[in-house]
């Protein structure tokens, strides 16, 4: 018996010791390899059914419009994830009911109602498979391509938003001016406590190529070379995005926007331009374009039916 409790409590130290090794290694390395934004955002994916018009459920601003488009030749609305929101409203106002086939995981390649993402987005515009897009500005290499296929495009804006700055809601640091956000990602500062934080690493994750967050980064930082990705296991994350798909589309709570030049981004100061870092998105769509229905409904758009769905969505309207 005492040799079977013995062999029993040296097994139990075995075991407790693997776990306890475990854990030691989630702690030092797994838990940092974890991002400090959420996985739903690190994936520039949103939930499409919530957002879907003409369901009394929707997510979406829901205003009855006078003006509607009917007949043939409704165009095909796409866009970036994050203005999703904005441009299914604007199909639930003025678009017949049937216009969105959605078969539960995707929207049907006859529905006029897509959500391809920027990359995509830009893309289906050129090639004429989606004619209204909504999106921030292109990147170089899509502007390249539409060039590159003859194609000119025109930009309507209609809103506004901020570009932000993400940490994880444990970071102490809750304000950095822009030198300092241009400094880590050309990796000048790679400490936190070199910009007012604590003494971990820091973990400067970036955006996929052709992405809005990623173009509107790389304006950002003005031509200045960016180190990719450094630290990225081991550091404490600092990531980018814009403020209505932070607050409202993940809407993860372990993150937090930072201020900027002591500037917290909200409508307010977005409004007022205070906030520095402020980018216009656009209704965009082909000059050869000759869809008798994009006019009118660019038009309502910008109109104060239009601008009060973007505004009441989250963003701030243009006018």
């Amino acid at each position: 018996m005492k040799k079977l409790h013995k062999q029993l409590l040296g097994a139990g130290a075995l075991v407790l010791g693997f776990l306890l090794f475990d854990l030691s290694v989630y702690n030092l390395f797994t838990k940092r390899c974890i991002s400090d934004y959420s996985e739903g955002m690190q994936v520039k994916s949103i939930e499409l059914g919530k957002y879907l018009p003409f369901e009394d459920s929707s997510a979406i601003v829901k205003l009855d419009s006078e003006f509607k488009l009917t007949g043939e030749d409704l165009p095909v609305l796409d866009g970036a994830t994050a203005l999703y929101p904005v441009y299914s409203a604007f199909m639930n106002s003025v678009y017949p009911e049937g216009s969105c086939k959605f078969d539960g995981t995707d929207f049907a390649q006859d529905s006029l109602l897509q959500k391809r993402n920027t990359v995509g987005a830009y893309k289906a515009v050129v090639e004429g498979s989606s004619d209204i897009i909504f999106c921030a500005e292109p990147s170089e290499k899509q502007l390249a391509y539409a060039a590159e296929k003859g194609v000119e495009l025109e930009f309507v804006p209609i809103g506004a938003e901020a570009f932000v700055f993400i940490v994880n809601k444990a970071n102490p640091v809750e304000n950095l001016t822009t030198e300092q956000i241009k400094g880590i990602y050309t990796g000048k500062y790679t400490r936190w406590s070199q910009v007012g934080g604590d003494k971990t690493l820091i973990a400067a994750l970036q955006r996929s190529e052709g992405s809005g967050s990623q173009t509107a980064m790389l304006s950002f930082m003005d031509g200045t070379e960016m180190k990719k990705d450094y630290n990225s296991f081991l550091g404490r994350s600092i990531g980018y995005s814009f403020r209505f798909y932070v607050e409202d589309v993940v809407a993860d709570g372990k993150v937090k926007m930072l201020a900027v030049d002591g500037v917290y981004p909200d409508g307010e100061s977005i409004r007022s331009g205070s906030y520095p870092v402020i980018d216009k998105f656009y209704a965009i769509y082909r000059k050869d374009n000759d869809n008798p229905n994009i006019p009118p409904l660019i038009d309502w758009i910008l109109s104060d039916e239009g601008q009060k769905i973007v505004e009441d969505t989250g963003y701030v309207a243009i006018k």
